[in-house]
């Protein structure tokens, strides 16, 4: 936990923003708090984002994966895709999110999916899936960002 996130972009993304004077590793990374919790951003292109998050140390009480949690991975795989579609110049703000628990891991890593549900000029909406290490659904979400003007 706390190593610095990795992210990997296709080619064509870094080239849309070279220029731009946007450190893509910054802006598109799982920030201060993602870091905190060991939030690892695996491929990110607008039409799918990719992250994993470990269980442990980000249990409620019980000693099941946080709510929270799962609502942080989704958030920030959600807000990558938006940022990306947006564009260089335009900023995504997260003005709507929605989480379904199904079940509440103990352990291992669990996997966040992003892919968008809508894409327009001023908002960008994405399904996120969160499954286990077995493949199981351990959250749906969905996330909708404005995109604005940076």
């Amino acid at each position: 936990m706390g190593e610095q996130t990795t992210t990997r972009f296709p080619q064509e993304v870094l080239d849309q923003w070279a220029g731009s004077g946007v450190d893509l590793p910054a802006l598109f990374s799982a920030g201060k708090l993602g870091e905190r919790m060991g939030l690892d951003i695996l491929e990110a292109a607008p039409e799918r984002v990719v992250g994993t998050l470990p269980v442990e140390g980000n249990t409620q009480p019980y000693g099941l994966l946080h709510g929270g949690a799962s609502a942080v991975l989704a958030e920030t795989l959600g807000s990558v895709g938006a940022m990306l579609h947006g564009g260089p110049g335009r900023a995504a703000v997260g003005v709507d999110l929605n989480c379904t628990h199904h079940r509440g891991p103990r352990s291992g890593l669990v996997t966040g999916v992003a892919t968008p549900v809508h894409r327009g000029r001023t908002m960008a909406s994405y399904e996120v899936v969160i499954t286990d290490e077995q493949g199981r659904r351990v959250c749906s979400a969905r996330l909708t960002c404005l995109l604005r003007d940076a």
